[in-house]
């Protein structure tokens, strides 16, 4: 299923080649302003064809709202939205010869064959767009309600946030394995401020759970934690927990360790969450693969546009699921 979501139900649909993808939002409040052009300024973050570092495909992602939205305010109906596909080249792709590192096999063995192939079908980072669609309209309700969200990048490949001129070294990582005909990855960390404590629920309702799936269902994304994440498995519970403190009638934590959220509930403290994407599989190095056609073992070298680094772009993709399953808690809260 296409579908995510407790009390607010995100639904993504489309094809990466076919005639346009878009979203459905179903249970979002009546009485919001949507402002298009706030809409439009977070589809352009994430729009290819925008320079060297990212893929010359190049779309408008001109929003249509077919549904829920009247004069500026969403009226309670489901806020259906779709962006046409306008630059697609489906002669790129070949069904015989699965891409390595791609759905391309799994789909095609899954569907009987009928799976489409083109560009990654619907298992292309094109239908993120969607996603952003959604997330822009999330995130204007959240912040009339003072909760503000920020994703940075803090890794592409080896080079780290916390070293000198990160930019520079950033972009030569990128051009880099552009330029060997490779490809690269990175680590983004998103955090929100201003959440009240006690959103959430139980185990599977935990927002830890919630938002851990959401990320997921990016294409590329193969890593997700919460505050120390993995760091926690080299400290001692001394170390780790985060002590309780009051000061003027406010009760924080004075580390955060727990990333915001302790038992599945939000805190009061910032939220932060990071997630490592691979580095992208579409590469212009000869990769080896089966035709499938013949049934042998073949090589393939993957032509086409692509992006060395699919990180760049995904920064408001992770912002935009945060931002859903944030609203989607305050819904049912």
């Amino acid at each position: 299923m296409n579908t995510f979501g407790e009390n607010l139900r995100l639904t993504v649909f489309g094809e990466s080649h076919g005639e346009a993808i878009g979203m459905v939002l179903d249970g979002f409040p009546a009485g919001e302003d949507i402002d298009l052009d706030k809409v439009k300024e977070q589809l352009a973050r994430r729009a290819p064809g925008t320079g060297e570092l990212s893929t010359a495909r190049a779309e408008p992602d001109e929003p249509l709202f077919l549904s829920g939205l009247l004069d500026g305010h969403s009226t309670g109906a489901p806020l259906c939205a779709t962006i046409k596909n306008t630059d697609a080249k489906s002669a790129d792709y070949r069904p015989e010869k699965p891409r390595p590192g791609h759905a391309d096999l799994a789909s095609q063995i899954k569907y009987k064959g009928f799976a489409d192939f083109r560009g990654g079908g619907p298992f292309s980072g094109r239908l993120t767009a969607a996603m952003v669609m959604a997330g822009a309209v999330c995130r204007q309700a959240l912040e009339r309600r003072g909760i503000f969200t920020e994703a940075k990048i803090i890794r592409i490949g080896s080079a780290e946030s916390t070293q000198p001129d990160f930019d520079f070294a950033l972009r030569k990582e990128i051009l880099d394995a552009r330029a060997s005909g490779d490809s690269v990855g990175g680590v983004i960390e998103c955090s929100v401020s201003g959440l009240p404590a006690g959103l959430g629920g139980l185990m599977f309702g935990g927002m830890e759970s919630r938002i851990a799936s959401a990320l997921y269902a990016i294409p590329g994304v193969k890593g997700v934690e919460f505050g120390a994440g993995f760091e926690f498995a080299k400290m001692r519970g001394s170390e780790a927990n985060d002590p309780i403190r009051l000061e003027d009638g406010r009760l924080f934590t004075e580390t955060n360790n727990s990333g915001g959220i302790n038992g599945g509930l939000t805190n009061g403290m910032p939220l932060v969450v990071r997630c490592a994407f691979r580095p992208t599989p579409s590469i212009a190095r000869e990769q080896k693969t089966v035709d499938l056609s013949k049934m042998q073992n073949t090589t393939l070298r993957i032509t086409g546009r692509h992006d060395p680094c699919i990180v760049p772009r995904a920064v408001p993709v992770v912002e935009s699921m945060v931002e859903f399953c944030i609203m989607d808690a305050i819904c049912g809260s």
